[in-house]
């Protein structure tokens, strides 16, 4: 199947069934199938009624040799062309895709070098741009889980307090942004520290994640501490988790890292993903008249600084643990030409450039009724193309309050 969600990938998600089931599932092209149907008929290895809840967390948490087998004993199903993946079939414009699982904790990182370094000067002209820790360690701030929601679901611009004449001001923000991301889900759980080399055994796989940003209330809260409420509004993910094991085919090399990184952050071997990841935005306007979104920028998460068994090591480096469910998303993805600038910050510059739409508008932030779409794949170029699927949002106004 050359739409990227043939035998080689079969993600794992949530769906609701036209019957009101709510199970977990894996898609099979424009078709979804239903795991605790398979399950229930011996056909699957886990744990009775473990697919029939509302977020793969239980089933995530038995472990890769769990959830692996499950995907290779559905792949052997697939194959076999037997009736029983035909009765476990529903056509996919006939369910609704819900969050693959209940997030816990939510840590963004800042993985990206090109992105820390041009944020850095656009937001902080008058210092060095990259501090000198971010080579040592990958920087990153503790989400709001609670805020997270799946592809599809509208996004309130956020109110916050900014800078005004009179003093702050509690107003819509002006300068609202996404960040393009991709998440590292948890399966297993464990106790910290956790070495680099236990990623496959704890990360089950990866999801694609647009990060919010009010970049006024943001500029205005983070100083002393970090962001706050100019990050935790929204953070919206896709509803198919794609595994380590469906993209092994597609690690590489992760860029030189100089200085070397402390020895709980060493690597060995290539853990970098050639992960494609591509946003646009389409005006209502466009929206309207079928317009395809402009492309603001494409990349790939191989050009990340920090790898995601990096990510794990550090996260847990102080004894914290994870537990199924936990989402360690990259950062914005940003790389190093024009083309591949993932957030508006860097696309227009702070908003002194302005993108030009295609409905002859121009966007130095996003505006109400706004879509946003991520997508992501690997492959595609000769070899198979595994999807990630997309994680898409319209921006709604802002909530009017009182006094």
């Amino acid at each position: 199947m050359s739409d990227g969600f043939g035998i080689e990938n079969l993600p794992f998600g949530v769906a609701r069934l036209p019957d009101g089931r709510t199970v977990g599932a894996s898609r099979l092209g424009d078709a979804v199938l239903d795991l605790d149907r398979l399950s229930a008929a011996g056909l699957l290895d886990v744990p009775e009624g473990v697919l029939a809840q509302p977020s793969l967390n239980a089933f995530l948490g038995l472990g890769r040799p769990v959830y692996g087998g499950v995907r290779r004993a559905l792949a052997r199903l697939v194959e076999d062309g037997g009736p029983a993946v035909g009765a476990a079939s529903v056509p996919l414009g006939d369910v609704d895709l819900l969050p693959p699982v209940a997030v816990g904790d939510f840590v963004d990182f800042s993985a990206s070098i090109h992105h820390a370094t041009r944020a850095g000067r656009l937001l902080r002209p008058e210092g060095d741009p990259l501090p000198p820790q971010w080579r040592h360690l990958p920087v990153a701030y503790h989400g709001r889980a609670g805020s997270i929601v799946v592809s599809g679901a509208g996004v309130l611009r956020p109110r916050g307090l900014v800078p005004g004449d009179g003093g702050p001001a509690f107003v819509p923000s002006a300068a609202l942004d996404l960040e393009a991301e991709v998440g590292f889900v948890v399966g297993a759980g464990a106790r910290g520290p956790l070495p680099t080399t236990a990623f496959a055994d704890h990360v089950a796989g990866l999801v694609l994640v647009n990060d919010w940003s009010a970049r006024d209330i943001q500029a205005y809260e983070s100083r002393p501490l970090g962001p706050f409420n100019g990050k935790s509004f929204a953070t919206s993910v896709s509803p198919w988790l794609v595994t380590l094991d469906a993209l092994a085919p597609y690690r590489r090399p992760g860029p030189v890292q100089d200085p070397a990184p402390a020895h709980h952050l060493a690597v060995a071997g290539p853990w970098a993903y050639d992960v494609r990841v591509e946003v646009t935005v389409a005006s209502a306007a466009m929206t309207a008249a079928g317009t395809p979104g402009l492309s603001v920028g494409c990349s790939s998460l191989a050009e990340l600084y920090w790898t995601g068994p990096q990510l794990l090591a550090h996260a847990t480096a102080n004894g914290a643990g994870v537990r199924p469910g936990d989402l360690f998303a990259s950062g914005t993805v940003s790389g190093p030409s024009p083309g591949s600038l993932m957030c508006l910050l860097e696309a227009t510059e702070r908003g002194s450039r302005p993108l030009a739409l295609p409905d002859g508008t121009g966007r130095r932030w996003l505006e109400d009724g706004d879509t946003v779409t991520v997508r992501g794949w690997a492959g595609g170029d000769g070899r198979p193309l595994v999807s990630l699927g997309e994680v898409s949002a319209t921006i709604l106004p802002a909530i009017e309050t009182e006094g």
